[in-house]
């Protein structure tokens, strides 16, 4: 049976309220095991619909689900998205603060800012190409509201994805100046290496998860617009961090960003 627009509603409290106050909650799905991909999709609209509405700006989009590994173990064939708020932001060299989180983990991206809307459905690699202003290393501080980082799909789509902070800065190029698909990132913490990676860990291309999520906004009326800010997905595994802990992340030709954990 369809979930009513009302029980969607209070999930969406229910989750934007455990965001907020950070505190984890179980699993949607325990109580609501029926919960479709696409009410799941519906509960996270309405989330952004309470922050919208209390003047919160929506500055971007985070890409989830991005290896081809992870979506086979999920059972999609597409990766997940959410969306990125203002109050999500820390500059490089900022703070993660934990009190604001549950229990934060970090992973390395290749972000992109686009100088034109991208729509869909039939957005290809090319047409992202020609929509990207410019190109930005970018880290994620992702936060699962859920009982000790545990989910499902629909679960954690219905969450955000995750989306909690995100860190961008240092050295920004344009799409002819590096190569997204070959360029390697080491990720640091407290000076010890914990992760490599490199942009083909995103189905193949950072681009194509920007296309994906053109064509995913597509199947609701939606475009991509122009400015926005597009984490396109984890290029490594994603590290615990706690107080006292400082990382860095270097990417082949964009420099390096960090942020302290307090």
């Amino acid at each position: 049976m369809a979930m009513d627009q009302a029980t969607k509603a209070q999930l969406a409290e229910f989750l934007e309220n455990a965001e907020l106050e950070a505190r984890e909650v179980v699993k949607i799905t325990d109580e609501h095991p029926d919960l479709t991909l696409t009410e799941a999709y519906e509960i996270n609209d309405l989330i952004r619909d309470r922050k919208l509405a209390r003047g919160t700006k929506q500055v971007g989009y985070k890409m989830g689900l991005t290896s081809k590994a992870k979506m086979d173990q999920m059972g999609v064939n597409r990766p997940g998205f959410g969306y990125l708020f203002d109050y999500f932001a820390i500059p490089d060299g900022g703070e993660i603060k934990t009190a604001e989180l549950i229990h934060p983990k970090v992973e390395p991206e290749i972000a992109v800012v686009l100088k034109t809307a991208l729509k869909g459905p039939g957005c290809t690699i090319a047409d992202v190409f020609a929509a990207i202003d410019f190109i930005l290393p970018a880290m994620e501080v992702i936060d699962s509201r859920y009982e000790n980082f545990r989910f499902d799909l629909v679960s954690v789509i219905a969450d955000n994805s995750s989306s909690s902070r995100f860190v961008t800065g240092g050295q920004s190029a344009t799409v002819d100046q590096v190569d997204m698909k070959t360029m390697g990132v080491v990720m640091e913490i407290n000076g010890e290496v914990v992760a490599l990676g490199a942009g083909a860990a995103v189905i193949g291309h950072p681009a194509n998860a920007v296309a994906m999520l053109a064509n995913s906004l597509a199947e609701k009326g939606e475009e991509v617009p122009a400015g926005s800010f597009i984490m396109t997905g984890a290029l490594t595994a994603a590290h615990a961090v706690k107080p006292g802990d400082s990382v860095t992340v270097s990417y082949q030709g964009l420099g390096s960003i960090s942020a302290r954990v307090v």
